[in-house]
């Protein structure tokens, strides 16, 4: 391939050199001399050219070249020296054009490789030694200094490391991992000197493997520029065909000589290959690698989407779903014990528990005395008070369990959720439930796979039928297929491509068989280089979900450019044969005239470059967005109250009923209507100016007059408490009023979230 380049660039230059010198000689009076020099010039690009074709022949290939081919030859055998040294010139110039073209569409690819590192500096006692990153073992101790890329993947056993992943996730925050967290190979040290442990020599590391996809995507050539050969073998008959009838009207072979001058190059052989190449690197930049062009084209032809379910629709971890309490509770103080304890676990709930203390802002206390029962649960004392958390047979140790603690384990299997109850000095007050829950980015990577056109998504996953008809329908999918091994998923592909172009997503090492049986396999590749990453055709390095819908949005993009760059650049080329056949056009202009289309032709091409979203407007800024889903987490405490406080009128006395109605009220006036007042004053008019539409927010905006709506129904409801007799049922109207509220503001604070997430800078999500 290099010494290609470099005889196409020897070609072109002496092409131009042979031009400019028959011009000099011609204008000097020498017009033999001239031709000479110009048959010269063409001679080393017809040879090069006949040796291309005879190669490609005997390969099974023949295109359009052969037209160059036959117009270069015929000018010199007819004696119009100039019109060959201009096809020659013209013939050369495009294939370096296209190399042009396709360094610059594989810029970004080749920075990745780049920028490998090739060696690492490994602490052995005291001492630093330099050694190549072939030579690095696992449990080896390095030093990765300030501005470095991280060599190998490893576990910081610093206090702290500032990461920049931008180049392997488009994330351009850096990211600050803490003693004991994963680092990816890859990465920039944007912070302080910090040791790592290495966790996966360096032909397995993340890095590695990124190499070579990109070593993949640059050399696959996609079916569709194969397609374009097949093409140019119809416009070749065509062409001899339109070169002899110009030769029937006017009996003069220079008419013919200049129908096949402006046949050449053709754009057929231009296009295809620079779009593909150029999607294929605007997709890189934005952490999603695609193996070639082939994969690109398949993706642009997507109808059905199969997803795996854990870690792939879902976090792939437990999360606190929600805080049942015993009555005369609260969920900060459940939450604030147990994540306490738990914080002397190691057990895999623990660390979903301790998280969402710290995200609710609560202070966490420090246990003493921890006992663990394995598998059970754990008891300690925080504060003086014995506190324990874990199952119900260890918590209500046989004993009758209480109707708020039923309710509670009712609610736990209706949301196929895990439950850990939470006790003081023997004493039930409190559950926390957790599960599997939905990626933050999949409500709308689902709607922007509807948006490109994907007609039909299964989630094809080995969890239970319960828990995954609850995701399936939470996300309006077209199926859902459950208690699947990797083998049913390989045959739930394979049924679904016998209808349609099929794709399948997944992250996991069971998914890697169904990957590689999809026409498309697109691996979530950011916790590292997996049996999925190699299986799959596309790798997301982002840990995203929503890049899915954007890798077939620019695949679509480049593919119909190709479409587009071909038929225009043929229709093009037509005209200018039709011209040159009623001899509008000579051979020197008519070949000028093609160089004009071979050149716009590939500038179209390269548009593919350029980002698939047109987002040309303002943009919300990643530290807008985190500050907006602080307020949410906080707003979500006070709602967690609230369900607490519907729970507990169910059987409260009238006096009871009042103060809990009372205390309901003081929340969502303080809290909930505070909140929507600020985001309908402040938080949507910049929204608004994002969005460049102010409709685009009104129904937002209906839902906060709905939840103040309710809010005063309710203020005049504890307004009347007085004077009214407090009876189940006023208890009870009040009870729907606040429920009405809780769970209106609960469903429009994720759609908040959801457009907040739609309209973050591109480089910041």
């Amino acid at each position: 391939m290099a010494f290609e380049r470099v005889l196409r660039w020897a070609l072109v230059s002496v092409a131009v050199v042979g031009l400019s010198a028959g011009i000099v000689a011609h204008m000097a009076g020498r017009s033999d001399l001239a031709d000479l020099v110009w048959t010269l010039a063409t001679a080393p690009v017809v040879a090069g050219l006949a040796f291309s074709i005879v190669r490609d022949f005997l390969a099974g290939r023949l295109g359009v070249d052969a037209i160059a081919l036959v117009s270069m030859s015929g000018a010199l055998a007819l004696g119009q020296p100039l019109a060959g040294a201009v096809v020659a010139l013209m013939y050369s110039g495009g294939n370096v054009l296209e190399d042009i073209a396709i360094a610059r569409a594989e810029h970004d690819l080749r920075s990745l490789v780049d920028r490998a590192p090739r060696e690492a500096h490994r602490r052995i006692g005291d001492r630093l030694e330099e050694v190549p990153i072939s030579d690095v073992a696992i449990s080896d101790q390095l030093l990765v200094r300030a501005g470095e890329i991280v060599p190998v993947d490893g576990v910081v056993t610093s206090s702290v490391a500032r990461i920049d992943e931008s180049a392997l996730t488009g994330e351009p925050i850096p990211v600050v991992k803490s003693r004991g967290a994963a680092i990816l190979s890859g990465s920039l040290n944007a912070g302080e000197t910090f040791e790592l442990t290495v966790s996966a020599p360096a032909g397995e590391s993340t890095y590695a493997g990124i190499v070579r996809l990109v070593t993949a995507a640059q050399t696959t050539k996609a079916p569709f520029v194969r397609l374009a050969d097949r093409y140019a073998l119809v416009f070749l008959p065509v062409t001899l065909a339109l070169a002899f009838v110009a030769w029937l009207i006017s009996g003069d072979l220079i008419r013919s000589l200049a129908v096949l001058v402006a046949a050449t190059p053709c754009p057929l052989i231009l296009a295809a290959p620079v779009a593909f190449i150029a999607g294929v690197a605007q997709a890189a930049r934005r952490g999603i690698l695609v193996k070639g062009g082939g994969p690109l084209e398949a993706l642009a032809r997507a109808h059905t989407v199969l997803f795996d379910k854990t870690g792939t629709l879902t976090v792939g971890g437990a999360r606190l779903l929600s805080i049942e309490v015993a009555p005369g509770e609260t969920a900060d103080e459940v939450l604030m014990l147990g994540a306490s304890l738990e914080q002397a676990s190691h057990h895999v709930l623990a660390s979903a528990i301790v998280q969402a203390g710290v995200e609710r802002g609560l202070s966490l206390k420090v246990p003493e005395q921890v006992r663990e029962s394995m598998g059970s649960g754990l008891h300690g004392v925080i504060e003086g008070r014995h506190i324990s958390a874990g199952s119900r047979d260890m918590i209500f140790a046989g004993e009758r369990v209480s109707q708020w603690a039923s309710r509670a384990i009712r609610r736990a299997s209706w949301r196929s959720a895990l439950i850990v109850f939470v006790a003081v000095e023997g004493r039930p007050i409190g559950a926390l439930l957790l599960a599997d829950e939905l990626r933050a980015d999949t409500p709308r990577a689902i709607r922007l796979l509807r948006e490109a056109g994907v007609a039909r998504m299964v989630m094809v996953t080995g969890d239970r039928a319960a828990a995954a008809q609850a995701i399936g329908a939470a996300l309006d999918l077209d199926a859902v297929l459950a208690d699947r091994v990797p083998s049913d998923k390989v045959d739930a592909v394979r049924s679904e491509q016998r209808l349609h172009p099929t794709i399948m997503v997944g992250d996991g090492i069971n998914d890697a068989p169904a990957l590689a049986s999809a026409d498309v396999g697109i691996a979530l590749g950011a916790r590292g280089a997996s049996a999925s990453s190699e299986a799959a055709d596309v790798v997301i390095l982002a840990d995203r979900l929503d890049r899915v819908g954007e890798a077939i949005v620019i695949a679509q993009r480049a593919r119909r450019i190709a479409v587009e760059s071909i038929v225009t650049g043929m229709g093009l080329s037509i005209l200018a044969m039709l011209a040159a056949t009623f001899g509008w056009l000579t051979p020197v202009p008519a070949a000028i005239v093609q160089e004009v289309i071979d050149v716009a032709v590939i500038l179209n091409a390269l548009r593919a470059l350029s980002p698939a979203y047109g987002h040309t407007g303002r943009h919300m800024t990643a530290a807008a967005g985190r500050e907006l889903h602080r307020d949410h987490v906080a707003l979500i405490g006070n709602l967690d109250r609230l369900r607490s406080i519907v729970d507990a009128l169910d059987d409260a006395t009238p006096e009871k009923g009042a103060a809990l109605i009372a205390e309901a009220n003081k929340v969502i006036q303080k809290q909930v209507v505070a909140h929507e007042r600020d985001d309908e004053g402040s938080v949507y008019p910049r929204l608004a100016r994002i969005l460049r539409e102010s409709h685009s927010l009104s129904a937002m905006s209906r839902a906060h007059r709905e939840i103040l709506h309710l809010s005063r129904l309710l203020a005049r409801l504890v307004e009347d408490l007085p004077s009214e007799k407090v009876d189940r049922y006023l208890i009870r109207d009040a009870q729907r009023v606040i429920e009405a509220i809780e769970t209106l503001v609960r469903m429009h604070t994720a759609q908040e979230e959801d457009i907040y997430e739609a309209v973050m800078a591109p480089s910041s999500v």
